[in-house]
């Protein structure tokens, strides 16, 4: 499931119902109260953050940065990506801006290339 034209709440409670887990089991697989996860869904508090939102989705079987996304929240190795590369990280993003996904896609193998295969 894409869930980038719905809110963090209605994907978290549709994709965990397609699932099979109730409220309490996945809140505790998360690591939260069963009381957070009802008020995230029904859309009373903010989204997650970043690491949790990535723990949901895995649990989800879904993308990570996808639900972090939908989140509202940057993944949190990027910053660390851009500072280690202040000048050219953000270039590239600029650049990137723009481009359908199948050409981000080329754009990341050829990075993956230009590394030597490494991740």
């Amino acid at each position: 499931m894409a869930p980038t034209a719905k809110s963090f709440g209605k994907a978290l409670r549709e994709r965990r119902l397609a699932c099979g887990f109730g409220l309490r089991e996945f809140a505790q697989l998360v690591g939260v109260s069963s009381t957070y996860i009802s008020q995230l869904e029904q859309e009373n508090i903010d989204p997650p953050t970043a690491e949790r939102a990535a723990k949901m989705a895995q649990i989800l079987g879904e993308n990570a940065d996808e639900w972090i996304a939908l989140a509202g929240r940057v993944p949190d190795d990027l910053e660390g990506i851009i500072q280690k590369e202040p000048i050219g990280m953000p270039a590239l993003l600029r650049e990137a801006n723009g481009l359908t996904a199948e050409q981000l896609r080329k754009l990341a193998e050829q990075a993956k290339k230009m590394k030597g295969g490494k991740s």
